[in-house]
């Protein structure tokens, strides 16, 4: 019984932590990191056709894929995005995914 309990608020515990990195983006402080961020996907976000568009992307996606490439789950040849993130927090992530989130999406 306890660890059926243990379980439970270790999982919502998890769960909370989770969501306030995700749900507490700040948008101006995430245009302020995205000045690193336009010398590849430009200061609209919209990237050209080698460099992909994060403008308008889902922000928990974009944490996410932001993750990968710290971690190295997301392969990146030329390591130009694991150099990027190396030294972001989450918390920066949250704000750069939350800033590109507002930003207009590209036109498919």
């Amino acid at each position: 019984m306890l660890t059926k309990k243990l379980i439970i608020a270790m999982m919502f515990f998890l769960m909370l932590v989770a969501g306030s990195v995700q749900a507490g983006g700040d948008v101006a402080r995430g245009q302020e990191l995205a000045v690193d961020c336009a010398d590849c996907h430009g200061d609209d976000g919209l990237g050209d056709e080698d460099i992909p568009a994060i403008a308008g992307m889902d922000a928990a996606d974009q944490i996410k894929q932001l993750m990968a490439f710290k971690s190295g789950e997301r392969p990146d040849e030329e390591e130009n995005m694991v150099d990027s993130v190396e030294d972001l927090s989450e918390q920066d992530m949250a704000d750069l995914a939350a800033y590109f989130a507002t930003l207009p999406c590209p036109e498919k």
